[in-house]
């Protein structure tokens, strides 16, 4: 039934060896021999593959308990099934304790010796086959696991992306500086971690903060790209981007970017004191995400050349940033900021304004 049967007998007695070989010369096997338990258990470990072994229990060096005990611990060796050999009928209870497969007691017969080898036999090689298939399994998985992933990381790239570019599509129209997008997706998420968010919720801020402005999209360019102060009238109505926003990414709860960018382009503008817009809410009442986002936008457009002014030193910044505390910005977020203030101006640096691509094309758009 199978081929090549590796087989270890293992007797002090060369004699009784050969019987065994002689016994099992109809079997298509090639058997080992060894005269004592130290010799097995090194033939053990030079020739792989062996399929079972029949053991004898008195041996001078290491006798058959000794060597029994120290294959059925051995991990590479223990599924290897030992057919103990024993006149002694006291000794089986012993051995069985110790782990052996199986006992011959002595004299044996030629048969049942062919039998119970093959039956053990069978039992280990379809025992390998299972246990090569499950490894096989077990990679198959693996190799499927990684190519969700890795899906998983590209199709989260690229809601990534398309965040980050929905924004700029924003910001383009409105004249602001190609990075800003990315520079608040770092800054909020950088806060979000600091204020105790989870790193899920902290990169969900990520994806969503870009889309803080989308609704500008919405508004007029007469408005929007007014060169001086607007009136009361223009000002309601630049005011709507965040409504504007907060409609182009509704109907989207499945998908949580975009529900979390909706409530950022709604409530960016709340105040902490409630004078803030589009529903004057007040406190935690506001989203903490629209709270972190408040705090890392203005700071960018204090800190960023605009088309309109130029950046104003950090001593200015903080000093407008800190006057706000408890009345734009929520305190405790602020404070967190301005006691962390390296990390995001390391931010700034890393994710500085190509001033060289985007001069131009402002330029035209302000001469048109």
């Amino acid at each position: 039934m199978f081929d090549d049967i590796k087989i270890l007998a293992v007797d002090d007695d060369n004699f009784n060896l050969q019987i065994i070989q002689a016994m099992l010369e109809g079997v298509s096997s090639t058997i080992y021999t060894a005269l004592d338990g130290q010799q097995a258990l090194d033939l053990l470990e030079a020739t792989p593959g062996i399929d079972i072994v029949l053991l004898d229990l008195q041996m001078p060096v290491m006798d058959g308990f000794e060597t029994l005990q120290r294959i059925k611990l051995n991990f590479r060796l223990m599924k290897i099934p030992v057919i103990v050999v024993t006149a002694d009928q006291q000794e089986v209870t012993k051995v069985l304790g110790l782990g052996a497969n199986d006992f011959l007691a002595k004299p044996f017969n030629p048969e049942e010796l062919r039998l119970r080898v093959m039956n053990h036999v069978r039992n280990k090689r379809y025992q390998d086959l299972i246990s090569n298939m499950n490894v096989v399994l077990e990679q198959k998985v693996a190799e499927k696991t990684a190519a969700l992933q890795a899906a998983l990381s590209l199709s989260q790239e690229a809601e990534y992306e398309i965040c980050l570019r929905l924004g700029r599509a924003a910001e383009f129209r409105d004249m602001e500086t190609g990075m800003h997008t990315r520079r608040i997706s770092e800054m909020s998420k950088t806060l979000a971690l600091l204020a105790g968010l989870s790193e899920e919720q902290a990169e969900l801020l990520r994806f969503a903060s870009p889309l803080h402005d989308v609704g500008k999209i919405g508004i007029p360019d007469r408005i929007l790209l007014k060169p001086g102060k607007l009136d009361d009238t223009e000002m309601q109505i630049m005011k709507l981007h965040t409504t504007i926003g907060g409609r182009i990414l509704s109907d989207g709860e499945r998908f949580h970017s975009l529900e979390a960018g909706r409530i950022v382009a709604l409530q960016h503008h709340e105040k902490w004191d409630g004078s803030g817009y589009p529903a004057g809410l007040q406190g935690e009442a506001i989203h903490i995400f629209a709270r972190i986002v408040m705090i890392t936008d203005i700071f960018d457009a204090l800190a960023s050349d605009r088309p309109y002014k130029k950046a104003f030193p950090i001593e200015k910044i903080l000093t407008i940033m800190e006057e706000g505390s408890g009345i734009f910005f929520d305190p405790r977020l602020l404070q967190l900021f301005l006691d962390n203030l390296q990390q995001f101006i390391a931010i700034r640096d890393r994710l500085k304004d190509q001033q060289d691509e985007v001069d131009p094309l402002l330029e035209l758009l302000t001469i048109t």
